[in-house]
């Protein structure tokens, strides 16, 4: 059996819509990889010379400002898209939040496999366009959402993004979930612009208001999500 076939999220990733013959050669120009917490997948500013399926794990998007500062702008997720087909220099460096599995392409060899198959390129265009519907989404949450906004639509995304991958929902209690956090609270902080003591505080405030829970520091119990999502604005 191929990779293709044996891939967990050969149904959500951009190859869903290829037949047998055509994932066998996608297949032939591709290879899995391991890459570990910490470990960088792309360059910020490098040529774009691979592209890459997320197979399992967590991978952060993130830029440096002219001091050495890093902003997070981003967060991939299993069956996501990753890298710069067609050409030009990479935007963001690539690196794993926690221990990840890609299927990764060379770029020159991905861009010529989708050249000559419309169906691909057609979901390439959709999850570009997803992509900007996301960023959009980001603007306002790091414009103009207050702390609280911010850290409970932070949450809300990464329970709807992580699906049954690192957060399961309790059958027997509707409406809760079990979260495991692939960020720091650092990392958190990062990616919203906030401070970690504010951070902390709207989760203390989260869970004394009985809206989560908190059995260890990347372990988040969301006990209501509805209101959850009615804090997110």
């Amino acid at each position: 059996m191929s990779n293709c076939d044996l891939c967990v999220v050969r149904n959500r990733a951009i190859c869903a819509s290829l037949d047998a013959k055509e994932l066998e050669v996608l297949n032939s120009i591709g290879r899995t990889r391991k890459v570990g917490p910490g470990e960088s997948l792309i360059w910020e500013g490098e040529d774009s010379v691979l592209v890459a399926n997320v197979i399992e794990g967590v991978l952060k998007l993130s830029t440096n400002t002219e001091d050495g500062r890093e902003q997070i702008v981003g967060v991939v997720y299993p069956s996501d898209f990753i890298g710069r087909p067609f050409g030009g220099k990479s935007g963001h460096g690539v690196t794993a939040l926690t221990d990840a599995k890609v299927c990764v392409f060379s770029r020159r060899d991905f861009d010529a496999f989708a050249r000559e198959h419309p169906k691909l390129e057609h979901k390439l265009l959709e999850r570009t366009l997803g992509e900007l519907d996301r960023t959009r989404r980001w603007m306002l949450l790091l414009g103009r959402k207050s702390a609280p906004e911010k850290l409970a639509s932070f949450l809300v995304e990464t329970v709807e993004r992580l699906g049954g991958s690192g957060c399961g929902a309790d059958g027997d209690k509707p409406g809760q979930h079990q979260l495991i956090l692939p960020f720091s609270r650092q990392q958190i902080a990062d990616v919203l612009g906030l401070t970690i003591e504010t951070v902390s505080r709207q989760f203390t405030r989260l869970k004394n208001e009985g809206v989560i829970d908190l059995p260890s520091r990347r372990v988040v119990t969301i006990l209501d999500f509805e209101a959850l999502v009615a804090e997110a604005g």
